[in-house]
C-alpha cells in the first residue's frame, strides 16, 4: 500500500544525490569535464568562425619553401632582413614584427667571418678584409631602429636569468598583475644592440591547453620577473603609435571584492579594450586560414611584391616552411604555421571582435543546474518522472540553444554540455523508480510469455502491457500443426528419462525455427506442437513467415537425423530417421487468454486450428511434408507450391483446395522448380480429363524432378492409375 510513496521517496533522494554530486565535480573541473567544455567551444568557432576582413590589415611575410630555395638555408644573413625591413617601411607598412629572437649574433656577419679565420694560415689578410666590413647584426640594428619594428622574447625554464627591460610602458590598477599572469623563470632575448634599436618588445609564448590545440594567447606574460605583452599585443602597440599598457586587475574598479583577488579583467591600448580572463589570456576567435593574408619573403627581396598590399598594414615576419617546423593546431585546422596564430591574434585585436568567457560563467551554468535539478526534483512529485524527464530535455535544448545564441550574438562562452549531462543524469535518476518498477512487471512478462513467445515479441508485449487481459479478440492468424510420424515405433523400448530426453533434443531446434521468425507456440501435444504467426503482436508477412519456419523445420530435422545416424553407428545400434508431417492454415479465429484469472494460456480458437490439423493428417496421405491451404498459398505467393487436390474437412461443406511446399522463393525461381511446375501442371491437366496415356506421360515428367516424399506421391498416382486400368 504504501510502495508509492516510497518509490518517490528514493527517487527523490536520487535526485538529490546526484544533484550534489554534479555540482561538487563541476566546482573540481577535472580534465575530463574541462577538454569537454573545450570540445564544444570548438564547436561553436567551427560553425561560425570569425569573418575574414577582405582589407587583411595583417599581412605575414613568409620564410616559405620557395624563399629558402632562392636564397639559402635559415637563418639567413641579417643584412638580407634588413633589407627586408627597409623594402617594407618603403612600401608603408603600419608596423613590422618578428616572431623569432635572435639570441646570438649572426654566424654569418663579416666579422664573425674574420674571428673565425684569425690565427688560421694563409688567412690573416682575408680576415683583415672581412673586418673592415660592417656587421650585418649593425645593420639590421640599423634598420629597425629607423622603423616601427618589434622583435620578440621567449619565456623559458632555461636560459638568461634575467631579462632587459621592457622598452614600452605597463602600468596597472588594482592588483599586481604579476601576481596573475603565466610567469617564466627565465628568458632568452635578443642580443643587446637588437633589443636597443627595437621599438617593442613581445613574448613569443603561448601555451596551447592539454590538448595541445591553441585556443588562448596570454596578452601578458612574467619573463624573469619582467612584465612582457605578447607579440601581437606589441605589434599592436608599436604600429598604433601608443606608449603605454593599461592593466585593470581585481579592486582597480574602485570597488571592494571582498578580500578576493580575482585576477586581470582587461587590458587597454590607447582607446582599444581587449576582454581578459583572469590569467591576462585572450580567447582567440579564429578565421580561416586565407592564402591572400600571405606573402612570400622571396618577392619581397626581389622586389617583385606589391606595395599597396603592405601600406598601412601590420607585418609579421616568420616562418611557414614545413622544414623550419613551427607548427600549432587551432580548433579550425590540425596544423597551421605559429605566425599564423600571431597574425590572426593581431587581427582579432584590429577588429575587435572577440570572444569572451566571462568570469561570472561557471557561476551561471552552477545556478542553472541547480534551478532546473530543483524544478526536475519538485516535478517527480508534482507530475510524475515522465514529465520530469521531458522538462530534463527541454531544459537541454534551452541551454544548448542559448550557448548558440550567446555565442553567435555576443561572442559569449557558456558551457552547454556540462549542464546538460548533468541535467541527464537527473533524468536517469528521477526515472529510477518507474524503470524499476517496468522491470518487475516485465519480468513477471517474460515469465509468462517466455516459453513460447520469441524474445523480441516478449520485449513488446512488455512494453505493452495492456494486452495482458482475460479475453480475446478476431484476428486473422496462420496456424502450423506438426506431427511426428511413427512415434510409437521411435520410442519403443526407451526408458522414461530416455523419451523425455530425445523429445525435448527434438523440439529445441523446432522451437527456435518458430520464435526465430515471429511465431507463438501454443502448445506441445506428446509428439506434436501447434504454432500460430499474427497474434499477440501483428505481422504483415505472417503467411510467409509460417511457410519459412515450415521449410526451416525440415531442414532442423535433417540436421538432427544426421546427428542421430552418426551416433546410432557409433554404438552399433540401427536409426529410425524421425520424420514429421506440417500443415498450415490461415483464417480469423479468436485469440487471446484462454482460462481464469488465476491460470491462463495465450491461444488460439476456430475453424482454422481443426483445418491445420487435418491439412497434418493429409501429408500422410499426400506423402508431402508441409501441406497448405489455399488462403494461405495465396497470402505467400512467392514460395514454391504445387497443386495436390482438394480436401472436405470434417464438419466443412466446400472443399479446401490444398498445395505442397517445397521451397522458398529462392527455389521458386530456379529452372528446376519452372520444369517441375510445367511438367506438374500437364499432370493436373491430364488427370482432370481422365487422358491416361498423357497421365502416364506426366508423371514421368514429374518424376524427373521430384524426391523424396513427392516422389511418392507421384508413384502412388501411377499405381492407382494401372489399378484402375
Amino acid at each position: 500500500m504504501n510502495a508509492g510513496p516510497k518509490r518517490l521517496q528514493l527517487a527523490l533522494l536520487i535526485a538529490a544525490a546526484l544533484l550534489a554530486s554534479c555540482v561538487a565535480l563541476r566546482i573540481a573541473d577535472p580534465e575530463p569535464v574541462a577538454r569537454l567544455r573545450l570540445s564544444v567551444f570548438d564547436s561553436f568557432l567551427r560553425s561560425a568562425p570569425r569573418a575574414v576582413d577582405p582589407s587583411f590589415p595583417v599581412r605575414i611575410v613568409a620564410i616559405d619553401e620557395a624563399s629558402l630555395a632562392r636564397v639559402g638555408q635559415w637563418p639567413w644573413p641579417r643584412d638580407r632582413l634588413a633589407e627586408i625591413v627597409k623594402k617594407l617601411v618603403a612600401a608603408g607598412a603600419a608596423s613590422i614584427t618578428f616572431d623569432m629572437v635572435f639570441a646570438e649574433p649572426d654566424r654569418l656577419s663579416p666579422d664573425e667571418l674574420a674571428r673565425s679565420l684569425a690565427g688560421r694560415p694563409g688567412q690573416s689578410t682575408l680576415a683583415a678584409e672581412l673586418a673592415t666590413l660592417p656587421s650585418n647584426d649593425a645593420q639590421f640594428a640599423a634598420a629597425i631602429a629607423a622603423a616601427p619594428v618589434a622583435l620578440g622574447v621567449a619565456g623559458s625554464e632555461s636560459g638568461a636569468h634575467e631579462v632587459a627591460r621592457y622598452p614600452g610602458a605597463i602600468s596597472f590598477a588594482g592588483d599586481d598583475p604579476a601576481g596573475f599572469v603565466h610567469a617564466f623563470a627565465r628568458g632568452v632575448e635578443n642580443i643587446p644592440a637588437l633589443t636597443k634599436s627595437a621599438h617593442g618588445i613581445g613574448a613569443v609564448n603561448w601555451l596551447p591547453e592539454s590538448d595541445q590545440v591553441v585556443r588562448r594567447i596570454p596578452l601578458v606574460v612574467s619573463v624573469a620577473g619582467v612584465l612582457y605583452p605578447s607579440l601581437a599585443l606589441e605589434a599592436f602597440r608599436v604600429g598604433t603609435g601608443q606608449s603605454t599598457i593599461f592593466i585593470k586587475s581585481s579592486g582597480g574598479s574602485g570597488l571592494s571584492a571582498f578580500g578576493q583577488k580575482t585576477g586581470i579583467e582587461s587590458i587597454r591600448v590607447g582607446e582599444t579594450i581587449l576582454p581578459s580572463d583572469g590569467h591576462g589570456e585572450l580567447w582567440l576567435k579564429f578565421a580561416r586560414s586565407d592564402p591572400r593574408r600571405t606573402i612570400s619573403a622571396l618577392s619581397v627581396l626581389d622586389g617583385t611584391f606589391d606595395a599597396a598590399e603592405i601600406k598601412s598594414r601590420h607585418v609579421i615576419i616568420g616562418a611557414t616552411a614545413t622544414g623550419l617546423l613551427d607548427l600549432r593546431a587551432t580548433p579550425l585546422e590540425a596544423a597551421v604555421p605559429g605566425v599564423e596564430v600571431h597574425a590572426q591574434a593581431l587581427e582579432q585585436i584590429l577588429a575587435g571582435v572577440h570572444l569572451v568567457r566571462p568570469a561570472y560563467a561557471a557561476g551561471a551554468e552552477i545556478a542553472f543546474l541547480l534551478a532546473v535539478g530543483a524544478l526536475v526534483a519538485w516535478l517527480i512529485g508534482r507530475s510524475g518522472a515522465l514529465v520530469a524527464a521531458g522538462v530534463g530535455l527541454a531544459a537541454i535544448a534551452l541551454v544548448v540553444a542559448g550557448s548558440w545564441f550567446a555565442y553567435r550574438e555576443s561572442g559569449l562562452l557558456f558551457d552547454p554540455v556540462y549542464p546538460s549531462l548533468s541535467i541527464a543524469l537527473l533524468y536517469l535518476g528521477v526515472s529510477l523508480t518507474s524503470y524499476l518498477k517496468s522491470e518487475i512487471e516485465r519480468a513477471e512478462i517474460r515469465s509468462a510469455f517466455g516459453h513460447y513467445v520469441s524474445a523480441p515479441l516478449v520485449e513488446e508485449l512488455a512494453r505493452n502491457r495492456d494486452k495482458l487481459k482475460l479475453g480475446g479478440e478476431m484476428r486473422e492468424v496462420t496456424l502450423l500443426f506438426a506431427d511426428v510420424r511413427g512415434f510409437s515405433k521411435i520410442s519403443e523400448g526407451m526408458r522414461a528419462e530416455e523419451l523425455i530426453g530425445f523429445v525435448n533434443r527434438l523440439f529445441t531446434p523446432l522451437t527456435d525455427e518458430i520464435l526465430n521468425h515471429r511465431g507463438t507456440i501454443d502448445k506441445f501435444m506428446g509428439d506434436a506442437v501447434m504454432a500460430f504467426w499474427n497474434a499477440p503482436l501483428p505481422d504483415p508477412a505472417h503467411a510467409a513467415n509460417a511457410c519459412r519456419t515450415a521449410l526451416a523445420m525440415l531442414d532442423a530435422l535433417a540436421r538432427l537425423n544426421a546427428v542421430l545416424e552418426a551416433e546410432s553407428r557409433t554404438a552399433g545400434k540401427s536409426c529410425i530417421p524421425v520424420r514429421m508431417g506440417i500443415g498450415l492454415n490461415t483464417g480469423e479465429c479468436v485469440v487471446g487468454n484462454v482460462g481464469s484469472p488465476q491460470r491462463f494460456d495465450y491461444s488460439v480458437l476456430g475453424d482454422v486450428v481443426n483445418v491445420a490439423a487435418r491439412f497434418e493428417e493429409a501429408t500422410k496421405t499426400y506423402s508431402a511434408d508441409v501441406i497448405v491451404g489455399e488462403r494461405t498459398a495465396a497470402e505467400a505467393p512467392e514460395f514454391a507450391m504445387l497443386e495436390l487436390g482438394t480436401v472436405t474437412p470434417r464438419g466443412k461443406d466446400r472443399p479446401e483446395i490444398i498445395l505442397a511446399l517445397l521451397g522458398d522463393e529462392t527455389y521458386a525461381a530456379q529452372e528446376h522448380f519452372r520444369g517441375w511446375e510445367k511438367a506438374h501442371a500437364a499432370f493436373l491437366s491430364a488427370r482432370n480429363e481422365h487422358d491416361i496415356g498423357r497421365i502416364e506421360q506426366a508423371i514421368g515428367d514429374c518424376l524427373r524432378f521430384a524426391t523424396g516424399g513427392m516422389a511418392d506421391y507421384y508413384r502412388k498416382s501411377a499405381v492407382g492409375l494401372t489399378s484402375r486400368t
